[in-house]
C-alpha cells in the first residue's frame, strides 16, 4: 500500500509545485461518496509508483484557495502536476487502470 500526503494550502508550494517527480494530486472532500471510493485505488496507485510520482491529497473544503486557483469545480478530480504545470487531468471517479493509462500517459510526456 501506498501512502498519499494530505496537502493543504501551507504545503503545496513544497510538496506539490516544486517536486522533483510529477504529482498525482487527489482533490476531495470527506462528504464526496465518488472521491471515498477513489481513495483506496489512489493509495494503491501510489504504491505501484513509488519512487516515480508523488501522490498527495488535497481536501477542497480545508484548501479551497488551492481549487480554486486551478479552477476544481468537481470532485473528485484527479491531476498530475510536473513542474507546476497540470499534464493531464480527470474529473469524476474512474477505474484503477483509467487513472494507470492517465498517469503512464503523462510519464511518456515528460
Amino acid at each position: 500500500m501506498g501512502n498519499a500526503k494530505e496537502v493543504n494550502t501551507k504545503t503545496w508550494e513544497t510538496e506539490v509545485m516544486q517536486s522533483q517527480l510529477p504529482t498525482f494530486v487527489d482533490f476531495w472532500a470527506e462528504w464526496c461518496g465518488p472521491c471515498r471510493m477513489v481513495g483506496p485505488v489512489v493509495e494503491e496507485l501510489a504504491g505501484e509508483y513509488s519512487g516515480k510520482v508523488n501522490f498527495v491529497k488535497v481536501n477542497v473544503d480545508e484548501s479551497g484557495d488551492v481549487a480554486s486557483k486551478y479552477n476544481i469545480f468537481s470532485i473528485p478530480t484527479l491531476a498530475i502536476f510536473n513542474r507546476g504545470e497540470i499534464i493531464a487531468q480527470q474529473v469524476g471517479a474512474a477505474s484503477k487502470d483509467s487513472y494507470k493509462n492517465m498517469i503512464e500517459n503523462a510519464l511518456k510526456k515528460i
